[in-house]
């Protein structure tokens, strides 16, 4: 696989060979009954929230630092698929840059980009990829293409986080693993959970997912950097 990140071009070899989830009877209802929790919730944020919380933190976003309001990655989704991943841009603007994780006292990151960041507010582009089939609201963080390659192979359990569609938040996020994964131990917690949320996964957690994650948002998230 071939994905562009950040104008750069990173070649990954992501061969997604990971054992096949049957579909039976069970499933297939279960995944239609989450694609109507997706859709329900996208559908009201984005009338309510939105429609005026786009063009105001953009503005923001403008007038406090150049280049884009918002920042499009190519990051990996269900079955290893690449989609356009949207954000607030958080971070100076600077064509062409090499991935980066971002760092606790990260230099890059605007003034208003460390509240967007802290407050997950950030995220909020990503209901439209929830809209367009890319994302769930619930599921695994997709990660951008590099940090994918570093751990696609070598780590056990990695790639099967994607047989779900990535999620907005995830049962990782919402417990505190999130921020940068600068130790391993750290991406093999995440992975945990991911798979324990993949396995577990009902309408009922989502919801409690996304009550943690609010919740989260408005006490600071303290790994969010």
């Amino acid at each position: 696989m071939q994905a562009s990140t950040d104008g750069k071009t990173f070649h990954v070899y992501l061969s997604y060979d990971g054992e096949a989830r049957p579909y039976t009877t069970k499933r297939i209802l279960q995944g239609l009954k989450k694609r109507g929790f997706d859709l329900f919730v996208a559908s009201i944020v984005l009338v309510s929230v939105l429609i005026w919380l786009i063009p105001l933190l953009a503005l923001l976003i403008k007038l406090t630092s150049p280049g884009p309001a918002i920042f499009v990655q190519s990051r990996t989704g269900r079955n290893g698929k690449v989609f356009p991943c949207l954000k607030f841009r958080t971070m100076a603007y600077e064509q062409n840059a090499q991935f980066k994780q971002a760092t606790r006292d990260d230099m890059r990151i605007t003034r208003i980009g460390r509240f967007l960041r802290r407050t997950n507010l950030d995220e909020m582009p990503q209901f439209l990829n929830v809209l367009a089939g890319h994302m769930s609201i619930v599921g695994p963080r997709p990660h951008p293409i590099p940090l994918d390659a570093k751990h696609w192979h070598t780590m056990p359990g990695y790639k099967e986080r994607y047989s779900v569609r990535p999620g907005i938040t995830g049962l990782a996020q919402a417990r505190g693993a999130r921020g940068e994964t600068s130790e391993l131990y750290k991406m093999k917690v995440r992975v945990r959970y991911d798979h324990l949320y993949i396995n577990r996964q009902s309408t009922r957690l989502d919801a409690k997912i996304c009550w943690w994650t609010v919740k989260a948002a408005i006490n600071g998230n303290k790994n969010a950097w």
